[in-house]
This record gives C-alpha cells, sequence and structure tokens, in this order.
C-alpha cells in the first residue's frame, strides 16, 4: 500500500466513526423503536379475532401494507419518501425520510416476527387470563407479551443490527451517514477501494459489538426463563 493510500484510510477513519456514532446508530435506534411500535400494532391488528366492520377494514390495510413493503425494496421505498412526495407537495428533509422509510419497513417485517412469537404462547394462557377476570389487553399486557418478548428477543436482535447495516441506504437520499462519509472521502481522492473496504470493516467491527450484547441479552433471557 503506498504512502498516499495509508494517510486516505488513516483520514478517513475517525470521521466514519464519528458518524457512525453521531448518525448511523441514533438512525437506526430511532427507526427500530418506530418501526416496533407499528409491528406491535400491525400484529394485533391480526391476531385480534376479527370483530365489526372497522377490524375487517383495518385487516386489510395491514395486509395491503405488509404486502407492499415486503414486496418492494428499502431503496425504492426511502427514495418514494424523499424523492417522491414531493410530487404531490409533501417536502421531507433526508434524516426524517430516512426515518420514515426504515420505520415502515421494520414495521412490516417485525410485525411478522412479533404475530408468531404471539402466536407460540399457548392458548391455556389466553383462558387463565380471562378465567381470572382479565380482558383482552390485560391478559395480552401481563402474561402473553412477556413470554412473547422472551420468543421474539433473537429474531427482533438481528433485524436491529440488520437495520445498523442498512442505514448505509441513507446515503442516496444525502443523510450523511457513515457510507456516506466514506463516499465523500473517497469521491476527494478518486481511490475507492481502500476506502470501501475500511468502511466495511468499521461495519463490522459495530455489527461485532452488536452481535455480542445480543448473545448477553439472550443468555440473560435463558436464565430468566430457567428461573
Amino acid at each position: 500500500m503506498t504512502e498516499s493510500r495509508v494517510d486516505l484510510v488513516i483520514n478517513a477513519f475517525w470521521p466514519m466513526v464519528e458518524a457512525a456514532f453521531l448518525v448511523s446508530i441514533p438512525l437506526a435506534i430511532s427507526s427500530f423503536i418506530i418501526g416496533m411500535i407499528i409491528a406491535v400494532g400491525v400484529a394485533l391488528i391480526r391476531i385480534t379475532p376479527v370483530n365489526g366492520i372497522f377490524h375487517r377494514i383495518a385487516l386489510v390495510l395491514v395486509k395491503i401494507y405488509i404486502s407492499i413493503i415486503r414486496g418492494t425494496p428499502m431503496l425504492v421505498q426511502i427514495s418514494v419518501v424523499f424523492y417522491g412526495l414531493p410530487a404531490i407537495g409533501i417536502f421531507i428533509d433526508p434524516i426524517p425520510a430516512a426515518i420514515i422509510g426504515f420505520s415502515l419497513n421494520i414495521g412490516a417485517y417485525g410485525s411478522e416476527t412479533v404475530r408468531a412469537a404471539i402466536s407460540s404462547v399457548p392458548k391455556g394462557q389466553w383462558e387463565a387470563g380471562y378465567t381470572i377476570g382479565m380482558n383482552y389487553l390485560q391478559t395480552f399486557r401481563r402474561i402473553i407479551g412477556p413470554q412473547a418478548f422472551r420468543v421474539a428477543v433473537p429474531p427482533l436482535s438481528n433485524t436491529f443490527i440488520g437495520l445498523f447495516k442498512d442505514t448505509s441506504l441513507a446515503s442516496v437520499v444525502t443523510v450523511t451517514e457513515m457510507f456516506r462519509v466514506a463516499q465523500q472521502m473517497a469521491n476527494m481522492s478518486y481511490d475507492f477501494l481502500p476506502v470501501y473496504i475500511e468502511a466495511g470493516l468499521v461495519y463490522w467491527c459495530f455489527c461485532w459489538v452488536l452481535f455480542f450484547i445480543q448473545a448477553r441479552i439472550e443468555k440473560r433471557m435463558a436464565r430468566y426463563v430457567a428461573h
């Protein structure tokens, strides 16, 4: 490796790490939280026994929503929010646009995980809650929810790690996250290979930390279940 490439790699490192801490991670966390709120709401609509015309309409709408999100690339979804909506007079800044796109995506995929986790809880648990006088929401909050949460932790942890990597797509809507910083550094020198390899290594290091945290959470959840 030439001296100029070494200098390029060194100069690119801290700006990328800073962008990861200040933009990529907060973007992933905020999108994941909003997405999980959507996911829980959608999952509850799908698993709740159909009751009335409004529930039927909501059920059709969430099925269409899931089908659209799962059937289109995330890049297209983010681009529609940022570049497409201005055509109908809706202008959204880059970071909010990225959060909306990521949240809608996580909401659709996460709802399937949440729905499967809730469905894994034996039906007798619902009946036990009703027997002691709880209504549907109380049974879910006090009995079903905690059990489903333990089941959902591993796949949702993987979803968050995937989301952190997918924040690189926010560069398409001009969000200066980690990968966009790498692009800017590479564009200044027209030497893309070392910077992009370095960006991949930085992503890998952050994901390794997330893998470690995930393993710790799963181990603690396993001990909690055992007790």
